[in-house]
């Protein structure tokens, strides 16, 4: 991914924190095939931390597994911006986002690592309902370990980037905020939060 240096997020537990908040990714192998599925983190463990996951065992695409390298890419909030929301003129339009792109091997879980998995994603998006317990009969829990395939991913290498304007002045980074707060589309709602959250978080640092 190309990154210029004023635009890469500034630390591996920046990268962290956006995989856990935006954690449904495209799982891509070498052969060019990609699934769409959620990862769970586990920073402790590995040098840049281990991913997890699983998918139906009729997706054949677990079969390309094999400890191969893949690439997982987890996308954040993006949007159009318009050249007329800058104060500075002339200026062109572009699109503004945040990306994390994870490089890793990957290989299979065992049967039991694999419902581990299960309930660890239900943990992660839903705790109330893992905490009630008894929503999964047992007797289907070993059902269904048959019909998914497990994996985990070792992490070798990490990167993110973050082009939400922030080189821009103070001045058209206030333009675009104002222009995505007029629009109605979801994604530049998503994006209007995400961009004021690293502002606050900013000057909270500060």
């Amino acid at each position: 991914m190309y990154i210029p240096k004023n635009l890469q997020m500034e630390s591996l537990e920046q990268i962290h924190d956006f995989i856990d908040e935006f954690s449904f990714a495209i799982l891509t192998t070498q052969d060019l095939t990609a699934s769409h599925l959620p990862l769970l983190l586990k920073r402790d463990e590995g040098e840049l931390g281990t991913l997890y996951g699983h998918l139906a065992k009729a997706n054949s695409h677990w079969k390309a597994f094999d400890t191969q390298a893949i690439l997982a890419v987890f996308s954040g909030p993006h949007g159009y911006i318009s050249p007329t929301w800058y104060d500075s003129y002339p200026a062109v339009p572009t699109w503004n986002y945040a990306a994390v792109h994870v490089k890793g091997h990957i290989s299979l879980t065992s049967s039991e690592e694999t419902l581990q998995i299960l309930s660890d994603t239900i943990q992660y998006y839903e705790p109330s309902l893992a905490e009630s317990g008894g929503f999964i009969p047992e007797e289907y829990k070993q059902k269904l370990a048959k019909a998914i395939v497990g994996f985990k991913i070792e992490i070798t290498h990490a990167e993110g980037k973050l082009k939400l304007g922030q080189h821009r002045s103070e001045a058209d980074q206030q333009g675009v905020l104002n222009g995505l707060a007029k629009s109605s589309r979801m994604d530049d709602k998503a994006l209007l939060a995400y961009t004021k959250s690293l502002i606050e978080h900013s000057v909270n640092k500060t």
